[in-house]
């Protein structure tokens, strides 16, 4: 088994219309503005930027994200990591009842040295980082989502995906 190999799974039931739940999950511009973990994102072009996450746990992860896949007649979003984080996470956003359900899955290699080094006695404090990580940003994403306007959404045109 390698140590450094992460797979996570998260699922958002959220009470907002699925096209509203893609736009707010496509504009990674945002995502420092409701999801706390999220401290900084610096687009770098059109399909990719630099962002730094920051969780309990006191280090920072620096990745570039490059955008794989943006498609919202299917709902999912997908992109790929590479720098302290090397691989992919995709969101898939189905309605759900009244709302969505927003699936998250992610699927990574720490290359950090400080994780690398830590990876056997670390890793549960770092997957107990990341459900607390994915909580409040469940937590953030619905604040952000009552806050906004009703209204038509349409995903933004090149945006990337955090």
């Amino acid at each position: 088994m390698d140590w450094c190999h992460y797979r996570f799974h998260s699922r958002w039931d959220l009470d907002a219309a699925p096209a509203a739940v893609f736009m707010a999950l496509a504009n990674g511009d945002e995502y420092p503005r409701w999801w706390p973990q999220v401290r900084e994102v610096r687009r770098i072009d059109e399909r990719s930027g630099a962002a730094r996450f920051r969780s309990l746990v006191p280090y920072d992860l620096r990745v570039i994200v490059s955008e794989a896949r943006q498609d919202p007649v299917d709902g999912v979003l997908e992109i790929g990591f590479s720098g302290d984080l090397e691989g992919w996470a995709r969101w898939t956003v189905l309605p759900h009842g009244t709302g969505t359900r927003a699936l998250f899955e992610q699927e990574v290699v720490a290359r950090k040295p400080l994780l690398r080094r830590l990876a056997l006695p670390g890793r549960p404090v770092f997957r107990a980082n990341h459900a607390l990580m994915m909580r409040s940003g469940r937590r953030g994403l619905r604040a952000h989502l009552a806050a906004r306007p009703a209204g038509p959404a349409s995903p933004p045109s090149g945006g990337h995906t955090v």
